[in-house]
């Protein structure tokens, strides 16, 4: 199958025009998205192609969004929403987490609710508190949602290809601060099993776990590390529900030492779910700590030099492993 370079918003913009192009159920809603092209670009010049009635500009309400969608998901069609901020989610909580989440469970596996919530996430682009947060632990306390997180254009497109056909409802975080970021992705049908983590990297002294725009620190300080000797593994998880337990646990029993990196504040963090995987099922693997490369315990910075500060880079994940060697 032949693979060209394009931007990550490129491929997820390719994989959703796929998805319409082979099942009338699949439609996009969400503010801007039309005309405009999405804040962000993703969806720029969908509308030309499929017009309004299934590009659809909404109203300013994340509740009427999501809303709309489970009431059309579990109706037979495919939604693929978008609500711009992930940090928005918090506002049709009711929908996504009490409803969507839960409706196949309730009515006993008779009803599906097979929809898409995209939502750019993390911070790095100046957008202050409310706009750059990676609510990603939060989501995933809601049994019945997958929550995907690419950290390459290749697994944008593939998880999006995946995330659509899929029967259940599926929060994709899209890390803002990789749309600019180019990659190798095959032209054709290449779906990626959501469910099954990426090993990026093979190395034998330590394993470092990440997803999203954290796997690119990861394999910033791989880099570094190797020029002083130390063989890096990175493990890109991509897909946080379900999660990839195996990739984790093998890797881990090979390497004898670990580093979970998140972006998100310490705190209740995802990396303290995988550090407790490990704790429980891995034990006997670790010659040393499971350490956490985290955000601080803060709102993120307005401040340029103070967000650069908040946000975890390859530095502070090259510390973390030569602490434990």
């Amino acid at each position: 199958m032949e693979e060209r370079m394009i931007w990550f918003s490129e491929a997820i913009r390719e994989a959703i025009s796929m998805e319409m192009r082979n099942n009338p159920d699949v439609y996009m809603a969400g503010e801007d998205i039309g005309i405009m092209g999405g804040s962000f670009g993703v969806t720029s010049g969908m509308i030309d192609e499929f017009g309004e009635e299934r590009v659809i500009d909404t109203p300013i309400s994340e509740t009427a969004i999501v809303g709309h969608a489970v009431g059309a998901a579990a109706a037979g069609m495919r939604p693929v929403v978008e609500l711009m901020f992930s940090d928005f989610m918090m506002v049709c909580g009711d929908e996504l987490m009490n409803q969507a989440a839960k409706m196949h469970f309730m009515f006993g596996g008779k009803a599906k609710v097979p929809m898409v919530v995209r939502a750019a996430t993390g911070a790095g682009a100046r957008a202050a508190a409310q706009h750059s947060q990676c609510p990603e632990s939060m989501i995933l306390n809601f049994p019945g949602l997958k929550v995907v997180c690419p950290s390459t254009a290749r697994d944008a497109k593939g998880l999006m290809l995946s995330a659509i056909r899929d029967d259940n409802p599926v929060v994709f975080l899209e890390h803002r601060m990789l749309y600019w970021s180019m990659g190798d992705v095959p032209e054709g049908d290449c779906p990626v099993p959501i469910g099954k983590a990426d090993i990026r990297r093979t190395g034998s002294d330590v394993t470092l776990i990440a997803w999203g725009a954290m796997v690119e620190a990861c394999a910033e300080a791989a880099e570094e590390l190797s020029a002083d000797g130390i063989d890096a593994e990175i493990v890109d998880l991509r897909s946080l529900a379900p999660l990839d337990k195996a990739a984790i646990l093998t890797s881990v029993e090979k390497t004898n030492r670990v580093v979970v990196v998140q972006e998100a504040p310490k705190t209740g963090g995802f990396g303290g779910e995988v550090a407790a995987i490990l704790a429980e099922e891995g034990f006997d693997f670790l010659d040393a700590p499971i350490k956490r490369v985290c955000a601080p315990d803060t709102p993120v910075p307005f401040s340029p030099v103070l967000e650069d500060y908040y946000i975890p880079d390859a530095q502070r994940v090259v510390e973390a492993v030569k602490s434990l060697m």
